[in-house]
């Protein structure tokens, strides 16, 4: 679930964003030599949180004398993987500090998703500013759950801690992490839950077996080479996840969102396009203008969002099916390094004066500074959903025009209507995954074969004839019907090129019963029309001369996304399925459309 990577240095340039060769972020002024020290190596080192547990980091700092700033990370994924980063980060001047979270791997206590990072942040982060080479100062770094690490503690309010640099990680552990739009994030709540209880189940069978305990017990069979703990608690939180469906307190309780005002500090926020957290990473930093009281938090927040992230490595070009070209990959582990010389060492570059936002523009495949995010140029534009009442699969007759729908419309061209069967859900194909890309492939990819299916609504646009871009918000806003009390409706846009090929580029989910709130669900009446929103999150896309622009609607992404078995009953524990008709109207009074932001 983290990713870093590091590229060997001996000469470092001024970081700012401004487009260098290849894409680094690099500035344009003359390179200043970065003192590189020999690397001192310490490993296991214990803190001891406030309840007595120890919990244990390695150190990288410079072999030299005085004291110099600290750069940590608390991750659940082995200390012994940032090594390289490590490395760096100590050749350039900093102590680094890699410590494993409560209950994994070297440290003690019991692992539970999110619940001890707070407390645990706010210690290590004291402890780290008074080790004795340390000059005070503490930054946090690093992806993903490592993100959440960084947010939790910062909302403590550590005296010392100076700023954070989170890569690709949510917002709202409930919404944009576990569940979207009220479905259950099942692919990357699976794999991911499966991934963490390796280590678990590693402690857990050390030592509960020993030769000397059973060596008066008979028969010789029944010896047991390792005991193993119930499967159920390797991995508690995940049957908590499925308890709480709701954003009820259990979540409350872990949201950065309801706390950000206890934020103070500068944020560095690296977010992707196709990362499974895109939406929290650039609601991260939207929020922290609004909601922070911290003025080092509003003024120091910067934003940068390149390709990839749990979908590809910050140096790949190439993510999925698509080669986004030369001027994509990113020296991430600089660009962090940079920042921190800015906030510790006083450092003038293009982080400290440039402006607050970087992104890359796909489609030209070029990265652009930005004032802020959202742009306050691009203009939300409807493009309305038409038919002749045949939209299904990209063989129907399913348009999206910025003309607004007839008043007079037989009931046959106002509608569209297709039969979802949970036992037969629309699969998955690339998009904003996590984990185990081996099985199932994150990214840009071909949607032909789900195009053509009968149960996926599809609307086109001709080709352009001139480049249109879309940088922004992305939503979808539909009058539905279902014959069921609870269905899904799926949004995809996608990018149709000259040959053919369908590159999917943002996506989302509505689960019915959390149409109006993801608090307190409310079933359908079969045959009623709803008016709801599909957030598709956000993209950066230039849909270039002769491509065309599409949207897809259907009713299941799966196993991305749990299937819902249309029949109202907890999702946990159901299996019964049955089918639902699902209709989209288009007609005046029911004007369905897509709603982009269109950058001029």
């Amino acid at each position: 679930m983290q990713r870093r990577h590091a590229i060997g240095i001996v000469m470092m340039f001024i970081a700012a964003f401004l487009p260098g060769q290849n894409g680094q972020l690099r500035g344009q002024s003359v390179a200043v030599v970065q003192p590189k020290y020999e690397v001192t190596v310490e490993h296991n080192i214990a803190a001891k949180m406030r309840d007595g547990v120890v919990l244990r980091a390695d150190i990288y700092r410079p072999k030299a004398d005085g004291r110099f700033p600290v750069l940590l990370e608390r991750t659940p994924y082995d200390k012994n993987e940032g090594r390289e980063f490590a490395m760096r980060g100590a050749q350039r001047g900093y102590v680094v500090v890699i410590q494993d979270t409560r209950g994994r791997y070297t440290s003690e206590g019991e692992f539970y998703t999110f619940k001890n990072e707070s407390n645990d942040g706010y210690d290590t982060v004291e402890w780290a500013a008074a080790l004795s080479y340390s000059d005070g100062k503490v930054g946090m770094f690093g992806g993903s759950y490592v993100g959440a690490t960084q947010f939790l503690a910062a909302i403590t309010h550590p005296p010392h801690l100076a700023g954070i640099a989170p890569n690709v990680t949510a917002s709202n552990y409930h919404e944009g992490w576990t569940y979207q739009g009220g479905a259950f994030e099942q692919w990357f709540n699976q794999s991911w839950a499966s991934g963490l209880s390796a280590d678990t189940l590693r402690r857990a069978t050390e030592g509960a077996t020993t030769p000397l305990a059973w060596r008066n017990v008979l028969p010789l069979a029944a010896y047991p080479m390792r005991g193993v703990p119930d499967a159920g608690a390797l991995a508690p939180y995940y049957n908590d996840w499925l308890a709480h469906p709701n954003y009820d307190d259990y979540w409350k309780a872990l949201s950065i969102e309801e706390h950000y005002s206890q934020i103070q500090v500068p944020v560095l926020n690296l977010a992707a396009w196709y990362d499974i957290f895109l939406g929290g990473s650039l609601r991260n930093y939207e929020l922290l203008k609004t909601k922070t009281a911290g003025e080092a938090a509003r003024k120091g927040r910067r934003l940068l969002v390149y390709i990839g992230g749990h979908a590809g490595g910050w140096e790949d070009r190439k993510i999925g099916d698509v080669d986004f070209g030369e001027k994509a990959p990113i020296d991430g582990d600089g660009l962090t390094l940079d920042w921190y010389d800015v906030i510790f060492k006083g450092a003038n570059n293009g982080l400290s004066a440039g402006k607050l936002v970087r992104i890359f523009v796909m489609g030209r495949n070029e990265w652009r500074d930005e004032d802020d995010w959202p742009l306050a140029r691009a203009k939300n534009t409807k493009y309305f959903l038409h038919s002749g009442g045949n939209a299904a699969s990209a063989a129907g007759d399913g348009t999206l025009t910025a003309q607004t729908p007839a008043a007079k419309l037989s009931a046959a061209e106002s509608q569209d209507s297709f039969v979802y069967d949970p036992a037969n859900p629309v699969p998955t194909i690339g998009g904003p995954l996590c984990c185990r890309g081996d099985l199932l492939k994150p990214g840009p990819f071909d949607q032909k074969e789900a195009e053509q299916r009968r149960d996926v609504l599809v609307y086109t646009t001709p080709a352009f004839e001139h480049d249109l871009e879309v940088t922004g918000p992305v939503t979808t806003d539909l009058y539905v019907t279902t014959s069921a009390v609870d269905t899904d409706f799926t949004a995809k846009l996608v990018d149709v090129w000259p040959n053919g090929f369908a590159q999917n580029l943002t996506e989302g989910i509505l689960r019915m019963r959390y149409r109006d709130s993801q608090e307190k669900p409310e079933m359908a009446k079969p045959g009623a029309v709803y008016h709801i929103s599909v957030d598709l999150w956000a993209t950066s896309n230039v849909f270039l001369a002769g491509h065309k622009l599409r949207l897809e609607i259907s009713s299941s992404n799966f196993p991305r996304f749990d299937r819902n078995l249309n029949t109202g009953e907890e999702q946990a524990h159901a299996s019964r399925m049955v089918k639902a008709t699902n209709t989209v109207l288009h007609d005046r009074e029911h004007p369905s459309a897509l709603i982009l932001p269109i950058v001029p």
